[in-house]
């Protein structure tokens, strides 16, 4: 099963599985859409029920189906660091309810990281910048990408191998995002961003991510 596009199975007493890929089967581009600077072995695959990207440049993987609040995104999430290529204890990054203000089509892009300045949306980029910085923004359509809160030290920053649980949540006028149960985010936005689109982030680096599921309460 790759994706349940109805709501299909109660989860808890709390929520529904709205959507989930088990990742089984090769990636339906139906709905996964790949934007992704060409080079060495790149490639965005299914494996062993996991989600490879393997990039030695920029790289977004976009979930094609538009998501509203209140609603909870989860999957598990592997920085590889053996002998590939590609890598790179870092970039372990994401967008959510992101939208372009200025086109309806929101797949337009290479990959460049700079190409996504004008969406509006909430990005945390986990162990970036050669795994020294663990961010939280939200970019607000117009080129701004205001940074909200930031980390430095180790406990927050990227362990290699490590299968992170994320979770980000986005309701009763909060956007949150976890990792391994822990808070690292909590924003109490006014003007919260309650739809538009997920999509998994990185750049030169070989990730394995499994388990993803949208539920809603």
């Amino acid at each position: 099963m790759i994706l349940l596009l109805l709501i299909t199975g109660v989860c808890s007493a709390q929520t529904t599985v709205q959507y989930q890929d088990k990742f089984d089967k090769p990636l339906d581009t139906l709905n996964w859409k790949v934007e992704m600077l060409p080079g060495n072995q790149a490639k965005v695959t299914t494996e062993d029920q996991k989600l490879v990207i393997n990039a030695p440049f920029g790289v977004t993987v976009w979930f094609k189906h538009e998501l509203t609040g209140p609603i909870r995104i989860e999957y598990d999430w592997k920085v590889v660091v053996a002998d590939g290529i590609n890598d790179r204890l870092s970039d372990l990054n994401q967008f959510w309810m992101a939208t372009d203000p200025k086109n309806k089509d929101l797949f337009t892009r290479t990959g460049k990281f700079s190409e996504y300045d004008s969406l509006s949306l909430y990005y945390v980029g986990m162990g970036g910048n050669k795994n020294t910085t663990t961010r939280f923004r939200k970019y607000q359509g117009n080129g701004e990408r205001k940074l909200l809160q930031e980390y430095t030290d180790q406990s927050h920053l990227l362990k290699p191998n490590h299968n992170y649980h994320i979770t980000i949540e986005v309701m009763n006028g909060v956007t949150r995002f976890s990792v391994d149960g822990v808070v690292y985010f909590s924003l109490t936005d006014p003007e919260l961003l309650t739809r538009g689109f997920f999509g998994f982030r990185s750049t030169h680096a070989r990730h394995e991510i499994s388990n993803f599921r949208v539920l809603r309460p």
